[in-house]
């Protein structure tokens, strides 16, 4: 019986390190070298150097999935396989920045010799044992280090700032680690995204329906991204706010306070509407949803399921009346807002004009800057128009004798151009540029005014850029 039971115990040990070796062939270590722009002087940028990690994995040829922070700004990739010491360049074949993932391809067929492609498993429960594989600093060799799942809900994700369903684990998860698989039973369940600072062994994966998500978006061979409903909530739990809106004791859901003017939801959903259901599923008090027994998360999570173009249905108590309506996702977050979410692997836009520096309003400024400014902030959280779809700063000014009186101007909102507004940055450059007159006056919403004699902008204009090291007046 003891020799039988050693047979087994044997053969099953020999099973684990089989299927674990079959693993750890499929994780690559990601060299990185990225331009990382500089947005408060936006015609520099600076050049680092990082690593990650990812997987091999399957679809129209072989392909490695990573984090987008990985590879973001990236300007050279190599990439190599575990129990090996040969690099191969790659590149980068898709991106969600939303999401933080990317998919890379390596020329090289040779690099995926002998690769076992890795396979996607469902969402995985609470409790459920995972391990994370990765190159994480510390060393050169593969880690793998083993955590159970303690959370799954909606978070902010670190590298768009934007709002998706995360998975918290508890297995060490460092600087390296991102981009690397988290495997239970065979099969991925997350990818490494993050961990918060100043706390021991708590980490958070991309879950593997996420990952599907955007698998099935770039099919078409196109990444569109997460579809954006455009609408501002606030939550019921308040029993007199609750009677205002007409709802009984029986009655859950949202009370719709804005509607973005450019979403597809505008003309249907009115504010003060109460938002009660998304495709059948109820909304509680809390704007959460039940998306398995006992487990809660934001009502977004039935929106992000939706790929661009699908269509959603959505129950509203208006006036005390429920109403069923049908709504098509056509937009994206930056679509809807006045302020793009953080962007990558793009030079920030600039328009120098006799050394006054003007930009559009990024969040990729907001955080370079660290900038306190109220009104920034709150041209920040505001939704774009169709009069109004971006905004647009005077950066900064270049000390000179033109500029004397306005070089403390600074992150400086300009609303108008001679009187004249404007839609976005390109329509304001264009309006600059074909200005004819003496004076070009800059005005801010409170009536405050900058003029710039425009003979004098003109003839200083190289000066100013030699002595700045600027090569380029402009990058719209």
């Amino acid at each position: 019986m003891k020799k039988i039971l050693y047979i087994l115990l044997t053969t099953l040990l020999s099973t684990n390190i089989l299927a674990n070796t079959k693993v750890e062939e499929s994780i690559v270590k990601i060299y990185t070298v990225s331009k990382t722009p500089n947005y408060m002087t936006p015609w520099n940028s600076n050049i680092k150097r990082s690593h990650g990690s990812g997987s091999i994995i399957n679809g129209n040829g072989k392909r490695i999935l990573t984090n987008a922070h990985i590879v973001a700004n990236q300007t050279f990739i190599e990439v190599k396989r575990y129990g090996s010491s040969k690099r191969y360049e790659a590149k980068v074949d898709y991106i969600s920045h939303q999401a933080d993932l990317a998919i890379l391809t390596v020329e090289d067929e040779s690099f995926f010799k002998g690769a076992k492609c890795l396979t996607f498993g469902e969402l995985p429960t609470i409790r459920q044992e995972v391990t994370v594989y990765g190159f994480p600093m510390g060393g050169d060799s593969l880690s793998a280090s083993t955590g159970i799942v303690s959370r799954i809900e909606h978070n902010m994700y670190a590298h768009s700032k934007e709002i998706f369903l995360s998975i918290q684990i508890d297995a060490a998860v460092n600087p390296g680690s991102s981009g690397g698989p988290a495997i239970s039973n065979g099969k991925i369940v997350g990818v490494v995204m993050q961990q918060i600072s100043r706390s021991q062994n708590l980490g958070y994966l991309v879950p593997s329906e996420i990952v599907k998500h955007f698998l099935d978006d770039i099919k078409d061979k196109k990444y569109d991204g997460f579809p954006h409903i455009g609408v501002g909530s606030q939550k019921l739990e308040n029993e007199a706010l609750r009677s205002v809106n007409k709802m009984d004791k029986d009655t859950t859901g949202v009370l719709i306070i804005d509607v973005a003017e450019k979403s597809p939801a505008h003309e249907k959903i009115k504010p003060g509407d109460v938002l009660l259901s998304v495709d059948n599923n109820k909304i509680e008090n809390d704007g959460t949803v039940e998306f398995r027994h006992h487990q809660f998360t934001s009502y977004k999570y039935y929106i992000d399921k939706k790929q661009l173009g699908e269509t959603i249905s959505m129950s509203v108590l208006r006036d005390g009346k429920k109403k069923e309506l049908s709504i098509k996702l056509d937009n994206i977050a930056n679509d809807n807002l006045l302020v793009d979410t953080v962007i990558y692997d793009v030079m920030p836009k600039y328009y120098i004009y006799g050394g006054y520096v003007f930009s559009p309003l990024s969040r990729n400024l907001l955080l370079n800057s660290r900038s306190t400014l109220l009104s920034l902030r709150e041209a920040a959280s505001k939704w774009a128009t169709y009069d109004k779809e971006e905004v647009v700063l005077l950066l900064k000014v270049l000390a000179s004798d033109l500029s004397r009186g306005d070089h403390s101007f600074s992150l400086w909102i300009v609303d108008k151009v001679n009187s004249q507004k404007f839609k976005n940055f390109k329509e304001f450059v264009k309006i600059v540029k074909d200005f004819k007159g003496e004076y070009l006056i800059l005005e801010n919403e409170d009536g405050v005014k900058i003029a710039i004699d425009t003979d004098k902008a003109l003839k200083i204009e190289n000066t100013i850029l030699k002595r700045y090291s600027i090569k380029n007046s402009e990058r719209l």
